[in-house]
């Protein structure tokens, strides 16, 4: 197991992260499951600041295997949720956890919410399912996108690929404002990678700006 990232742990300048026993055990079950199920993770410890895509996402299991890979891997990933979900007595839990809040209720859009997020921590691994869905779809959700180029910050392709029980992470880009472009290029990365249920894998949208 890789040496976990000193700086997943400088409290306020990471996630505001805070003392919660519970999350803490949480997090040590979510491992010990994911252990028990024989994976490898392959990859190397992301920048401290970057967008990471869980491709592809076609079960409940895949919180759990990615949490476990990327413990393995020496890293705490964030997420982004309501900052409803932060208030007592879940606050403490939801930082813990590595969650990052956001304000639906102001007029400011999540994109540059999440980026002055990103401009405020000395690290923010931020984790997005972009095909926002278990089912298979035709078209990604792009905001993972948007995010990494007004955070300027890049994008790593993570994946969980069930066939191997190998995952992680994989390549790593700057996104050039060519959606369809940057997409196009990573494909053949997600190509032969198995989801849980192949028949809900949704092919990455070379197509779609």
């Amino acid at each position: 197991m890789a040496a976990p990232d000193p700086g997943d742990n400088d409290g306020k300048a990471f996630h505001e992260a805070e003392p919660n026993w519970f999350a803490l055990m949480l997090r040590q079950a979510i491992v010990g499951i994911y252990r028990r199920g024989g994976w490898t993770a392959v990859g190397e410890m992301p920048p401290a600041k970057c967008v990471i895509i869980a491709v592809p996402h076609t079960s409940n299991w895949d919180f759990v295997n990615f949490l476990g890979l990327t413990e393995d891997l020496g890293f705490m990933p964030n997420f982004m949720a309501k900052d409803s979900l932060f208030r007592w007595p879940l606050g403490g839990f939801m930082r813990a956890m590595g969650g990052v809040e956001i304000d639906r209720s102001s007029r400011q859009n999540y994109v540059d919410a999440m980026a002055q997020q990103f401009a405020r921590r000395s690290v923010c691994r931020l984790v997005i399912a972009p095909e926002g869905t278990r089912d298979a779809v035709t078209k990604w959700k792009t905001g993972f996108y948007h995010i990494a180029m007004a955070a300027k910050v890049p994008i790593v392709c993570g994946f969980m690929d069930y066939a191997r029980k190998t995952g992680g992470l994989g390549p790593m880009f700057m996104p050039t404002g060519d959606f369809a472009a940057d997409m196009a290029a990573i494909a053949p990365f997600y190509d032969d990678v198995v989801p849980r249920f192949p028949e809900r894998k949704s092919p990455v949208p070379t197509g779609q700006g």
